[in-house]
């Protein structure tokens, strides 16, 4: 596995790399793969983590550019599913007013109707 260092002497991984690595971390043990390729602790946690939840697809390098397309479609989203959720919890609302003054009504017929009843008999 070749590694690509920077200027800074920082190692850049591929993410087949990376998943090699937590692979070979799980079958061999995880000091002695870290060992072998003198990778922090932390930094090795990251990727597993990373793996753990998004799977092999999420190992890749992300510049910022990437991370903030990402985070203006989730808010775009965000904000159509709030206001889906209020157009639906407005409609709920007038359902009920509707249905209390339904109730109202239909207490007071019923009662004209008794009064109607009791009157006549």
């Amino acid at each position: 596995m070749t590694v690509k260092k920077s200027k800074k002497e920082s190692r850049k991984f591929t993410s087949a790399e990376r998943l090699s690595i937590i692979k070979e971390a799980a079958q061999k043990g995880q000091k002695v793969t870290l060992a072998k390729y003198d990778i922090y602790a932390s930094t090795f946690h990251y990727w597993k983590k990373k793996y753990n939840i998004y799977g092999d697809v999420d190992l890749e390098h992300k510049s910022n550019k990437d991370n903030e397309v990402l985070i203006k479609q989730l808010e775009k989203e965000n904000n159509a599913l709030k206001l889906l959720l209020a157009v639906k919890e407005l409609e709920s609302r007038m359902k009920d007013e509707i249905l209390k003054r339904n109730y109202k009504v239909s207490i007071v017929n019923n009662y004209a109707q008794i009064n109607k009843i009791v009157i006549s008999n």
